[in-house]
């Protein structure tokens, strides 16, 4: 299904730019192509501004006005700076799932603590001072909460005494 997308896209670019670059361009040919991807687009933005373009095109098919002829010719401009957007490559992995934590930065985490510094055992136990006091079952915390916090202290007191899970 993407990859039909991306060559129906780059077919829609190859047509658009052959248009745009055309000495006398084809306005129903391109009325009919920008038909085509308001129609048929996924895209909400590049539907949107296949949409807008049509009136132009279609009344520069009839009409042999400078300004008409203009006013179409950036319109499949726009149109053609959408596709280019969407077909251009994207840097870095966007889509990817975040990296897993290891068990002492999601301690870290737990207890409030910066990931990248350096702790004290008197800074572990402070964080887990401060977040025990909201977490504490006598306080209205779960139980299974308050476990969980002291486990991450127990990791970041002890880091070599827990695997990685």
């Amino acid at each position: 299904m993407m990859e039909r997308l991306d060559t129906r896209l780059d077919s829609w670019k190859l047509a658009l730019e052959r248009l745009r670059s055309a000495q006398s361009a084809d306005w129903a040919e391109a009325g009919r192509l920008v038909a085509e991807i308001a129609r048929t687009s996924v895209d909400a933005t590049l539907r949107q501004a296949a949409e807008q373009a049509l009136p132009v095109l279609r009344q520069a098919v009839e009409n042999d006005d400078h300004g008409v002829t203009l006013a179409a010719q950036r319109r499949i401009g726009v149109v053609l700076e959408v596709v280019h957007d969407l077909t251009a490559p994207r840097f870095g992995r966007r889509n990817a799932t975040p990296k897993q934590l290891s068990s002492e930065d999601r301690a870290r985490k737990m207890l409030g603590l910066p990931l990248a510094v350096q702790l004290t055992c008197e800074d572990i136990n402070q964080a887990y001072r401060r977040a025990a006091k909201g977490m504490h079952p006598d306080h209205g915390g779960s139980t299974q909460a308050f476990i969980d916090l002291a486990a991450a202290r127990d990791v970041l007191i002890h880091p070599g005494a827990h695997k990685d899970a």
